[in-house]
């Protein structure tokens, strides 16, 4: 595409050596249509797409290969539409355009060669009655494109055009690139480390790098497990952005901590790892398995409760409280690019009441003296910086405790004219970006 790429390259998948290197693949180019279907539908499309037999029935590099193709498409959709719509007289049906988003993300971004994508392609419209009609023109779309190029494109076309005009009302046009092209390649790993482990080492290990804050980054592929430092517990996956807010907190060694949304868990470990006694709660107790299944593996203790944090009934008051509070998650669209197509503009609105609510609760669950961080992983103002005035008026026994970019890892330029954090996915642009976060630290006088 037309328009330059930012951050690491996307994981490109190993192509077959044989003669039917077009033949190979089949299903799971199937597969990545649902994927990509699912994700497109209703949020928690992709995970339940996941789990459909079709999906879950590959090899597991097959199966790595047809998510790699959905998640290509996800992230530029709207640069592959627009493409295939200056080539396209009328808007096929939807299994065909599904047909040719699949193959122009595999040749557009995963660079799989063009013959191969395109035969394909061909191939399963010919397997469908709804597709065979229109593989003529699958065959022809493809090849023209291939043949003259895709042309310009722009990268805000990958954005709803809700998302798209609420980010530049807030953030500016020059910003709003910034944010689009943020979000056109796969991203980094990034690994939170124990307290006294050799950053630079595992940096080297893992061929990566150390950023502000202590967080390993690198480009990386391929299965955790096997990865070094894994099974010695010294390593959790976790966004650089993620990690901001439990640094922001500040807990010392013998403090209590309540972690309040503490699921999947990141921020809970860094807690426990800074030696304060955490008690971590969610409404998810199958989420919580994961949380309970990293505390095992790094050697680390909390208190797990698997309740709402508003009905969790017991007097105790915390020392530190962090309130992660569910949102619409639009920051991490990076890594989880469904979220902008599944998210709705009454979401917002909806999850900000719910925020309210928790924010409250919260806020009876520090002691005098006590901090409470509040943070959402969204880029709308309601759920960050509007809650924050709010709960300011409302409670004014707190006050903001102005955060210090350069002590917590995050980007100098996220620093608010309040004191408060907000990072954009599009800060650090060079180093592969980091998610979106708010974070506003305060404290009970």
């Amino acid at each position: 595409m037309a328009q330059k790429a930012r951050g690491p390259r996307p994981a490109r998948p190993v192509p077959s050596q044989t003669d039917e290197a077009a033949d190979i693949g089949v299903e799971a180019r199937i597969a990545a249509g649902l994927l990509l279907n699912g994700a497109l539908e209703k949020r928690g499309g992709l995970d339940e797409a996941l789990s459909n037999p079709i999906v879950a029935a590959l090899p597991g590099p097959d199966r790595a290969f047809a998510r790699a193709v959905a998640m290509a498409a996800l992230r530029r959709l709207g640069e592959i539409d627009q493409i295939l719509d200056r080539r396209l007289q009328k808007s096929p049906p939807a299994p065909v355009r599904t047909l040719l988003r699949i193959a122009l993300a595999q040749t557009l971004v995963l660079e799989t060669p063009a013959f191969a994508a395109v035969s394909t392609a061909v191939k399963l419209a010919e397997r469908d009655t709804k597709t065979r009609p229109y593989k003529n023109l699958v065959n022809a779309v493809l090849r023209g494109i291939d043949r003259d190029g895709p042309g310009l494109t722009t990268a805000t076309g990958n954005l709803p055009d809700w998302i798209a005009a609420r980010w530049r009302a807030t953030y500016g046009e020059a910003a709003l690139i910034g944010l689009a092209l943020a979000g056109r390649d796969e991203p980094p790993t990034d690994l939170s480390l124990k307290p006294g482990s050799d950053a630079a080492a595992l940096a080297e290990a893992v061929e990566g790098t150390v950023l502000p804050g202590g967080t390993v980054r690198t480009g990386r592929r391929g299965e955790l497990a096997g990865w070094p430092e894994y099974e010695a517990g010294t390593w959790w996956v976790q966004d650089a952005a993620a990690a901001v807010p439990a640094r922001l907190l500040g807990v010392s060694p013998g403090q209590t901590a309540l972690d309040m949304c503490a699921a999947p868990g990141g921020k809970t470990l860094q807690l426990a790892a800074a030696g304060a006694g955490v008690v971590a709660l969610d409404r998810s107790e199958v989420r919580l398995r994961r949380l309970r299944q990293n505390l095992d593996r790094v050697g680390l203790t909390a208190e797990v409760v698997a309740i709402p944090a508003e009905d969790w009934d017991d007097p105790r008051t915390f020392d530190a409280v962090l309130l992660d509070a569910p949102c619409t998650a639009t920051g991490t669209y990076r890594r989880n690019p469904e979220v902008l197509r599944a998210t709705k503009p009454a979401e917002v609105a909806r999850l900000a009441d719910v925020q309210h609510r928790l924010l409250d609760v919260a806020a009876e669950r520090v002691k005098p003296g006590g901090r409470l961080v509040y943070c959402v992983c969204s880029l709308e103002r309601e759920e960050g910086e509007t809650q924050i005035i709010a709960f300011l008026r409302r409670n004014p026994a707190f006050r903001t405790v102005p955060a210090d970019p350069s002590e917590v890892g995050a980007p100098t330029e996220a620093l608010t004219a309040e004191g408060w954090l907000r990072i954009l996915p599009s800060m650090w642009a060079d180093q592969g970006g980091v998610d979106g976060f708010f974070a506003a630290r305060l404290e009970r006088v």
